[in-house]
Protein backbone atom coordinates (compact mmCIF):
# COMPACT_ATOMS: atom_id res chain seq x y z
CA UNK A 1 0.00 0.00 0.00
CA UNK A 2 1.13 3.49 -0.75
CA UNK A 3 0.35 6.62 1.26
CA UNK A 4 -1.32 8.08 -1.83
CA UNK A 5 -3.71 5.08 -1.97
CA UNK A 6 -5.50 6.35 1.13
CA UNK A 7 -8.69 8.41 1.04
CA UNK A 8 -9.81 11.07 3.54
CA UNK A 9 -11.22 8.36 5.84
CA UNK A 10 -7.89 6.53 6.20
CA UNK A 11 -9.08 3.65 3.98
CA UNK A 12 -7.58 2.51 0.71
CA UNK A 13 -9.62 4.25 -1.98
CA UNK A 14 -11.85 1.98 -4.08
CA UNK A 15 -10.18 3.10 -7.33
CA UNK A 16 -6.77 2.29 -5.87
CA UNK A 17 -7.97 -1.24 -5.07
CA UNK A 18 -8.24 -1.87 -8.83
CA UNK A 19 -4.63 -0.73 -9.20
CA UNK A 20 -3.55 -3.08 -6.43
CA UNK A 21 -5.36 -5.94 -8.21
CA UNK A 22 -3.56 -5.02 -11.43
CA UNK A 23 -0.20 -5.14 -9.65
CA UNK A 24 -1.05 -8.56 -8.18
CA UNK A 25 -2.11 -9.79 -11.64
CA UNK A 26 1.15 -8.59 -13.24
CA UNK A 27 3.22 -10.05 -10.39
CA UNK A 28 1.54 -13.46 -10.81
CA UNK A 29 1.25 -13.64 -14.62
CA UNK A 30 3.86 -11.20 -15.96
CA UNK A 31 3.72 -7.84 -17.71
CA UNK A 32 2.67 -7.59 -21.34
CA UNK A 33 5.50 -8.38 -23.73
CA UNK A 34 7.55 -5.44 -24.90
CA UNK A 35 6.89 -3.33 -21.81
CA UNK A 36 9.69 -2.29 -19.49
CA UNK A 37 12.97 -4.11 -19.00
CA UNK A 38 13.74 -7.66 -17.93
CA UNK A 39 12.74 -8.35 -14.35
CA UNK A 40 11.78 -11.19 -12.07
CA UNK A 41 10.05 -14.05 -13.86
CA UNK A 42 6.41 -14.47 -12.82
CA UNK A 43 5.13 -17.86 -11.65
CA UNK A 44 3.22 -18.15 -14.96
CA UNK A 45 4.29 -15.94 -17.90
CA UNK A 46 0.86 -15.67 -19.51
CA UNK A 47 0.97 -12.00 -20.52
CA UNK A 48 4.68 -11.71 -21.27
CA UNK A 49 4.61 -14.74 -23.58
CA UNK A 50 1.94 -13.56 -26.04
CA UNK A 51 2.98 -12.76 -29.59
CA UNK A 52 3.36 -9.21 -30.89
CA UNK A 53 0.07 -7.95 -32.29
CA UNK A 54 -1.94 -9.57 -29.51
CA UNK A 55 -3.15 -7.79 -26.39
CA UNK A 56 -4.61 -9.07 -23.17
CA UNK A 57 -7.60 -6.89 -22.36
CA UNK A 58 -9.75 -6.58 -19.27
CA UNK A 59 -13.32 -7.47 -20.17
CA UNK A 60 -14.89 -7.01 -16.74
CA UNK A 61 -14.05 -6.30 -13.09
CA UNK A 62 -16.21 -7.40 -10.22
CA UNK A 63 -15.28 -6.09 -6.77
CA UNK A 64 -16.94 -6.73 -3.43
CA UNK A 65 -15.76 -4.69 -0.45
CA UNK A 66 -16.22 -7.03 2.50
CA UNK A 67 -14.50 -4.87 5.13
CA UNK A 68 -12.62 -1.58 5.19
CA UNK A 69 -9.03 -1.80 4.08
CA UNK A 70 -7.18 0.65 6.29
CA UNK A 71 -3.84 2.09 5.28
CA UNK A 72 -0.99 0.18 6.94
CA UNK A 73 2.69 0.84 6.44
CA UNK A 74 3.35 -2.83 5.62
CA UNK A 75 2.97 -4.94 2.46
CA UNK A 76 -0.46 -6.18 1.51
CA UNK A 77 -1.30 -9.84 0.87
CA UNK A 78 -3.40 -10.60 -2.19
CA UNK A 79 -4.27 -14.20 -3.10
CA UNK A 80 -4.67 -14.71 -6.87
CA UNK A 81 -5.97 -17.76 -8.74
CA UNK A 82 -7.97 -18.77 -11.82
CA UNK A 83 -11.69 -19.08 -11.12
CA UNK A 84 -12.79 -19.83 -14.69
CA UNK A 85 -11.19 -20.86 -17.94
CA UNK A 86 -13.32 -20.69 -21.08
CA UNK A 87 -12.42 -21.08 -24.76
CA UNK A 88 -11.80 -17.34 -25.33
CA UNK A 89 -11.38 -15.82 -21.86
CA UNK A 90 -10.24 -16.53 -18.35
CA UNK A 91 -11.19 -15.18 -14.96
CA UNK A 92 -8.76 -14.29 -12.20
CA UNK A 93 -10.03 -14.21 -8.63
CA UNK A 94 -8.48 -12.24 -5.79
CA UNK A 95 -8.74 -12.02 -2.03
CA UNK A 96 -7.20 -8.93 -0.45
CA UNK A 97 -6.26 -9.35 3.20
CA UNK A 98 -5.60 -6.76 5.86
CA UNK A 99 -1.85 -7.23 6.39
CA UNK A 100 -2.08 -7.09 10.19
CA UNK A 101 -5.34 -8.87 11.01
CA UNK A 102 -5.43 -11.19 7.94
CA UNK A 103 -9.14 -10.38 7.59
CA UNK A 104 -10.43 -10.55 4.02
CA UNK A 105 -11.31 -6.98 3.02
CA UNK A 106 -11.89 -7.33 -0.72
CA UNK A 107 -13.05 -10.15 -2.98
CA UNK A 108 -12.72 -9.52 -6.70
CA UNK A 109 -12.64 -11.11 -10.13
CA UNK A 110 -11.27 -9.90 -13.45
CA UNK A 111 -12.27 -11.43 -16.79
CA UNK A 112 -9.55 -11.14 -19.45
CA UNK A 113 -9.39 -12.03 -23.12
CA UNK A 114 -6.81 -11.88 -25.90
CA UNK A 115 -7.48 -9.68 -28.93
CA UNK A 116 -5.71 -9.44 -32.29
CA UNK A 117 -4.71 -5.76 -32.52
CA UNK A 118 -4.77 -5.77 -36.34
CA UNK A 119 -8.30 -7.13 -36.75
CA UNK A 120 -9.89 -6.45 -33.36
CA UNK A 121 -10.92 -10.10 -33.27
CA UNK A 122 -11.27 -11.99 -30.03
CA UNK A 123 -8.85 -14.94 -29.94
CA UNK A 124 -9.38 -18.37 -28.50
CA UNK A 125 -6.94 -19.46 -25.81
CA UNK A 126 -4.18 -21.65 -27.22
CA UNK A 127 -3.50 -25.13 -25.87
CA UNK A 128 -0.26 -23.80 -24.33
CA UNK A 129 -2.13 -21.00 -22.57
CA UNK A 130 -4.75 -23.41 -21.24
CA UNK A 131 -2.01 -25.76 -20.03
CA UNK A 132 -0.21 -22.90 -18.27
CA UNK A 133 -3.37 -21.58 -16.61
CA UNK A 134 -5.29 -24.74 -15.68
CA UNK A 135 -3.07 -25.72 -12.68
CA UNK A 136 -4.21 -22.49 -11.00
CA UNK A 137 -7.91 -23.19 -11.50
CA UNK A 138 -9.85 -23.00 -8.24
CA UNK A 139 -13.23 -22.12 -6.87
CA UNK A 140 -14.98 -19.00 -8.15
CA UNK A 141 -15.64 -16.24 -5.62
CA UNK A 142 -19.01 -15.23 -7.03
CA UNK A 143 -21.73 -17.50 -8.31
Amino acid sequence: MRWSDMDAYGHINNVQVLRLLEEARIHAFGPPGGTGAEGEQPPVAVFSSINPGIQALVVEHRVRFVDTLDYRNVPLRIDVWMSDLSPASFTLAYRVHDPLTEAVCVKAETILAFVDTNTGSLLRLSADQKDALSPFLGEPLFS
